[in-house]
């Protein structure tokens, strides 16, 4: 625990088999520790960080005023139990969070590992093992540290690892020993071994290793190549030997981990401000008071000395008023009750019970629910501005299937009709024994042509079966697993193995398969490998009959270059085929052949050879010789793959999208696969102005290119909306007053005149910028990007974009991107991930979701919020999220009203009696009013409250931008929720004074005493808060009702019995309230004035509330008016199944990407494979293996709706579009996103089922519309939006989207919008419009 801190490392030195060595460097053990506290720490840790809570401090400065007798007036109880309560509950919540974390530690510590010692293999728990200790792994194992790999079962000293926990591949990657010692093997010559390594010191590099083996008198240099590094796991090598060289917390995957931070939402923040200054209204109220406590005592209070005299040691005016001061403070202190945060801890729980019970949110698949890891971030998910996402795993399920086709002009694998029966899977059983049973294909039309022995298909299957680096095993007879270095491979060699061309095996020099049954071994003759700069590969074989050809494929941009002439009608067909791929969002790749003649070969083979062999330029000699030898190819077709995603990934973007929620993809994965996901999933589009990509390998190149990038959205932004010529002007202006230099002049220019010219834009000049943009930013540029000096260029490049994609980042830059988002934009983030690399990002957000996926639980557990399946964010945060922070908010906002309400009065009590600190309630009511008489009912309502449905929250997004705005809770409502408790605390106290001071009893004795009025005052203010729970309660359930009606019975039994003769009799001086209670509510005078105090507090707030509603409604107003209008509607009858059955029928793929072709092959493999290969180093018995396969995603309707949008209603039969004088096309203001203002589509009732849908900035609105009698905007769009479709709007679903559109744009006219636009102030409704409305 207090262990002395090693110096820091210069350079790690460490000796195999060693121990005594290498502890002298005092390096760290390989014990890891993620949690926050042990059994010594727990205590002072946790509650020094639980007073770092401004109220928990305040509250325990008061319980120390308390137990000053000459100061209370109240006992000390009343602080220290409610205090000690808060502080137990929290400390037993974060000690079981806690001790998962300590569970999950031990579990990895406590991972059995085979250590060589003295000559032996001996296990060991991972938390024993040293630095310098040799470890034998076997297959399937996970790496315990960072060790230099010796030696391998497999040839050459080779080993296959998977790295997915570091980097979320799945694909697999080689490491190789140093050839000294790969022969060490045996472990009686490990344990000889006594070599010393010099490298490096820890760092999170994960790419990156330099270090040097010293070994008899002899060094070698060490790389990245020869580390296992910890959280890779062996894959399909029998057993291996590593030196340790990093453990622990100095391991690389450790050192991008991050570090558990205490997290706390933005209303935690903002309550922390606000007790500071209730705290200090606290203190003018007790000078005010103690003021005129001194001016009381001298004037007044000193005429009574003889019998009433200061109790000692007051011995004077201003002594007392000290006294006084404090005793106020005491008094007064309930404006912040300690159980406001006893509450705020219950409901939070309740929010989180409700999300691990959600059984919309449970995934069967896996048998896994979600679960809210923490209590304390429920609100924030209704707050989230920024989303950060990994990819593999997260978005997609890193899944290839073999899904279209195109072979000699003619396309197969055509999708089923939505509309007709479902097609049948095609069974390979009968046709090929060798076929894979998981395979999916249901075009009948391609089988038959290979079984008919058509030439072209043949060639097509063949060259699969041939031009790749995929490497077989054969378990049994015919059982094979094909293991490839990228899932696109893999699912290509399968797609030939279904369609009877069986890749078998290979050797450094030959390649077996099976063809149509027939056995049949090439001569492999060269690999002309594939790399970034190429995005292609070919092989070159000689057949049994001794005819070499070239088999070639690649992206369809570089290979379609390099084909004969003779095949240019082939050419312009496929690439149609490959268009509507594209259109399809497939990743596509194009295949050809070339035939070569034995001089041909002869001539290439040796410029190949000398190219090999060249000292210098040897890279491009190579790739000019690979050049020469792909030229007039013959096209034989293209392949369409599909990258799976994850069960409704588009759909939940495209929500969270019009929720205004910005999504960044950061990926450890190369920027054309990241790209095509993105594309995939809907986040970058062909209607986007421009997708800007950055990979810029210096800083200044990095900052010309984010600066480009900016001055052309202002450009295009220039073209598409004629009226930012202004905004050009006005950039331009501000650019030449910064630069201070005209063009001609940069000579003239200082050194600050440069650097202001290459500052940012103004972010009010990048707020106007009108567009959808995108950004692409690789590793190198983001690391410069994230530089000091760049973060300001990079921030307002990326923030105007509507989706950054950020590609080849470490597991620290993700954290590293999320910072900065959270020091500059001052936004709400959350991170999710699936893998061990996302655990920094997932700790660095505000909010960490874990996707407990393939990839282990490493993301789960350093996880605020966990579930299976990332479509369960949209539910997540437009559900859980919207609603926690809702309810919070009117929980807050009714707790310091109501605390206003009870304290204010004892201020206005204090100038009636002498300012001597004397309470108007009995200390029991005021013990009472915030635990019992209060707090369920308010309780009730910040657990069970909603505004609409969570149907209507998902099919309107918009509903979700209060939140990112802060609009329900912040320091403006903060004061009129305090002006609202101050109000009523006058009138509470006045009336009562009032009426009181002049009224008797029936018996004609005066009422105005001191306990009468005090138990008037107190049941009026019960009864007021109760009636103003009740109207700010909006969705009742049996709870509220007996909660809310409870606390009132209990209010009355609890007072009889208080104020009984028997308590009196048990102790006189604590109940001296005796009978007060029922002689007081007896008289008719006293109902009276509570009933006139109830109607002076709550009749302006519902003629406030009933005005806001009819002028300026919201847009949850109109939703849930509409809801109601739909369900009456219901009752009598009609239905809009029709649009909902027909919206439910798939619309075809996903997306529309008009001609944008991605190469799936080129894009997601890896250089180096084919030279391998042709070493032979990693030939053996049996070979690797891999399954993946992939099944079709979702359909858009977002793509259908936008297709819409300038269509124009036809008004006749024939379909026709009416001439102007039936339609009104209305220009109507932009909305501030893509969305319509409702968010959603309102084809059909919002009461049934819809789905979010865009909004256009041109409107066509029917003149059919029906005349409506002058009512609010918000009524007549409700009742249209509740409207059951005509006839018409049957027939023509165009018509119905159009109508509604109008409705739509009349709620934003009206102010229903979420969040104000500029445009949404501009001119009011034309007449046109208005006669057409």
């Amino acid at each position: 625990m207090f262990r002395k801190r090693p110096p820091p490392e210069e350079e790690r030195r460490v000796r195999a088999n060693d121990r005594e060595y290498n502890e002298k460097f005092q390096y760290a053990s390989n014990c890891i520790k993620t949690s926050k506290y042990n059994l010594f720490t727990f205590l002072p840790i946790n509650l020094f960080e639980q007073f770092q809570e401004v109220a928990n401090t305040y509250f325990l400065f008061l319980l120390i005023l308390q137990l000053i007798p000459q100061v209370s007036s109240l006992s000390w109880f009343t602080t220290i139990v409610p205090l000690a309560l808060v502080l137990s509950i929290t400390a037993v919540k974060d000690a079981s969070d806690d001790y998962f974390r300590h569970k999950s530690d031990n579990q990895v510590n406590n991972r059995q590992s085979q250590v060589l010692i003295r000559g032996t293999i001996q296990n060991e728990k991972w938390m024993n093992v040293r630095v310098g200790d040799i470890i034998k792994l076997e297959n399937n194992q996970f790496v315990a540290a960072d060790l230099l790999l010796l030696s391998s079962t497999e040839p050459h000293g080779l080993c296959y690892i998977e790295t997915a926990e570091l980097d979320g591949s799945t694909n697999m990657k080689v490491r190789q020993s140093v050839s000294v010692t790969s022969e060490l093997g045996d472990p009686n010559n490990l344990s000889s071994f006594d070599g010393e390594v010099a490298c490096e010191t820890p760092n999170n590099k994960l790419d990156r290793f330099c270090g040097i083996l010293q070994w008899r008198g002899k060094k070698y240099t060490l790389s990245n190549q020869n580390m296992l590094l910890r959280g890779c796991v062996l894959r399909n090598t029998e057993a291996c030997f590593g030196l340790v060289i990093f453990a622990g917390p100095d391991t690389k995957l450790m050192q991008n981990s991050g570090s558990t931070k205490f997290k706390r939402t933005s209303i935690d923040r903002l309550m922390n401000t606000l007790v500071l200054w209730i705290f200090g209204f606290l203190v003018c109220m007790g000078v005010i008071l103690t003021v005129g406590n001194a001016i009381w005592e001298r004037e007044v209070g000193s005429l009574f000395q003889s019998y009433l005299p200061w109790a000692p040691p007051v011995d004077n005016f201003l002594f007392s008023a000290f006294l006084s001061f404090w005793s106020y403070i005491i008094i007064l202190n309930t404006v912040v009750p300690i159980s406001l945060y006893v509450s705020v801890e219950v409901i939070r729980l309740g929010h989180s019970y409700f999300i691990n019970w959600d059984q919309k949110m449970f995934c069967s698949q896996f048998n896994t629910a979600a679960e809210a890891r923490t209590t304390t971030l429920n609100e924030e998910l209704g707050q989230v501005e920024y989303i950060f996402s990994d990819k593999t795993g997260t978005l997609t399920q890193n899944i290839m299937s073999f899904n279209k086709c195109s072979i000699n002009g003619k396309a197969f694998g055509e999708m089923a009709d939505p509309l007709g029966p479902a097609q049948k899977r095609l069974d390979f059983s009968s046709f090929n024994p060798l076929a894979d049973p998981d395979f999916c294909f249901y075009d009948d039309a391609l089988l038959e042509s290979v079984k008919e022995g058509d030439s072209h298909a043949h060639e097509f299957f063949r060259l699969l079966s041939l031009c790749h680096t995929v490497m077989s095993e054969e378990k049994s007879e015919g059982e094979l697993v094909y293991k490839a270095q990228s899932p696109d491979e893999g699912a290509l060699v399968t797609a030939a193995r279904n369609f009877g061309f069986v890749f078998r095996s290979r050797t450094p020099g030959t390649i077996t398969t099976t063809e149509m049954g027939r056995t049949v071994t090439y001569t492999l003759l060269a690999i002309l490998d594939f790399n970034n700069i190429r995005k292609r590969m070919s092989v070159i074989v000689r057949n049994p009959e001794g005819r070499i050809r070239l088999y070639c494929k690649g992206a369809d941009t570089v290979l379609l270059e390099r084909l004969h002439p003779s095949s240019q009608n082939l050419i312009n067909v496929t690439s149609d085929h490959l268009n509507e791929y594209a259109v399809d969002g497939l990743r596509t790749l194009a295949v050809a052949y070339r035939d070569l003649s034995e001089s041909e070969w002869a001539s290439w083979s040796e410029s190949h050879r000398c190219a090999e062999k060249a000292s210098r330029c040897r890279d491009d000699l190579v790739s000019a010789a690979y050049e020469q030898i792909e030229q007039d190819m013959t096209l034989l077709g293209a392949t369409a793959i599909e990258d799976k995603l994850q069960d409704g990934v588009p759909e939940t973007i495209a929500v969270l999208s019009l929720a205004n929620i910005k999504i960044w993809v950061l990926t450890g994965d190369k920027q054309e696969t990241a790209v095509n996901i993105g594309y995939s999933c809907k986040m970058l589009t062909d209607d986007m102005s421009e997708v800007f990509v950055i990979n810029g390998q210096t800083v200044q190149g990095v900052r010309q290119e984010l600066r480009r990038a900016r001055e052309m959205m202002i450009e295009l932004s220039k073209t598409k909306e004629c009226g930012d010529a202004e905004m050009m002007h006005a950039w331009k202006q501000t650019s030449s007053e910064k630069d201070g230099c005209k063009e001609g002049q940069d000579g003239l220019c200082t050194e600050d005149d440069r650097r202001q010219r290459e500052s940012p834009l103004p972010l009010t000049i990048l707020d106007s910028i009108s567009g959808e943009f995108a950004l692409v930013i690789n590793g190198h540029s983001l690391a410069h990007a994230l530089e000091a000096d760049m973060e300001a260029e990079f921030i307002s490049t990326a923030c105007t974009c509507k989706a950054v994609i950020c590609c080849r980042v470490t597991p620290l830059q993700k954290a590293q991107v999320v910072e900065l988002i959270k020091k500059h934009k001052k936004a709400v983030t959350l991170a999710i991930g699936d893998g061990a690399n996302d655990v920094s990002m997932i700790k660095s957000a505000h909010i960490g979701v874990g996707i407990s996926g393939q990839e282990g639980i490493q993301a789960v557990l350093a996880s605020d919020y966990s579930f299976s399946q990332f479509r369960f964010l949209q539910r997540l945060l437009l559900v859980h999220g919207r609603w926690s922070y809702l309810r919070m908010c009117r929980f807050l906002c009714y707790f310091f009203y109501k605390n206003f309400a009870f304290t204010m009065v004892h201020f206005w009590f204090a100038f009636f009696c002498g300012f001597s600190a004397q309470t108007v309630y009995d200390q029991y009511f005021i013990t009472l009013f915030n635990i019992v008489y209060t707090s369920l009912p308010v309780l009730a309502m910040g657990i069970f409250d909603q505004d609409v449905p969570d149907q209507q929250s998902l099919e309107y997004p918009k509903l979700y931008e209060p939140g990112q705005l802060n609009l329900l809770f912040n320091k403006r409502e903060f004061f009129i929720c305090i002006t609202q408790g101050i109000y009523t605390s006058v009138v509470l106290f006045f009336v009562p004074y009032i009426i009181l001071s002049n009224a008797t009893e029936t018996t004609g004795e005066p009422l105005a005493d001191y306990q009468t009025f005090a138990v008037t005052t107190a049941t009026a203010l019960v009864i007021v808060v109760s009636v103003q729970i009740s109207l700010d309660t909006g969705y009742w359930t049996v709870i509220n009702h007996v909660f809310v009606w409870g606390s009132l019975g209990s209010y009355f039994a609890i007072m009889f019995v208080l104020h009984s003769q028997t308590l009196f009799r048990i102790s006189p001086n604590q109940f001296n309230f005796i009978g007060c209670a029922q002689s007081t509510l007896l008289q008719p005078v006293v109902w009276l004035t509570i009933a006139l105090a109830t109607a002076i507090c709550v009749v302006p707030v519902l003629a406030f509330r009933f005005l806001k509603l009819d002028l300026k409604p919201q847009l949850a107003d109109a939703v849930r008016y509409a809801q109601l209008a739909g369900q009456k509607r219901k009752l009598s009858g009609g239905s809009a199944g029709f649009f909902r059955s027909a919206r439910s029928l798939s619309e075809g793929r996903l997306g529309a990407r008009g001609g944008s072709r991605r190469s799936a092959y080129a894009f997601a493999h890896q250089e180096g494979f084919g030279e391998l290969i042709t070493s032979g180093k990693n030939m053996r018995l049996s070979t690797l293996a891999l399954a993946s396969f992939a099944s079709r995603h979702s359909t858009s309707w977002i793509d259908t709706l936008r297709r819409k949008k300038n269509s124009c209603a036809p008004s006749n039969a024939s379909g026709e579009c009416s001439p102007a004088h039936s339609c009104a096309s209305v220009s109507a203001p932009p909305l501030s996103t893509s969305s319509s203002v409702l968010g959603g589509s309102l084809e059909t009732p919002i009461g049934e089922e819809s789905s979010p849908a865009p909004s256009e900035n041109t409107v066509t609105v029917s003149s059919s519309l029906p005349q409506t009698p002058p009512i609010s905007s918000a009524d007549w769009a409700a009742e249209q939006l509740s409207s059951e479709p005509t006839a018409a709007d049957e027939a023509d679903s165009q018509g119905g989207w159009r109508f509604n559109l109008g409705i739509a744009q009349v709620l934003s006219w009206t102010g229903l919008t979420g969040r104000p636009t500029a445009s949404s102030t501009a001119d009011p409704l034309s007449k046109e419009t208005q006669s057409a409305v």
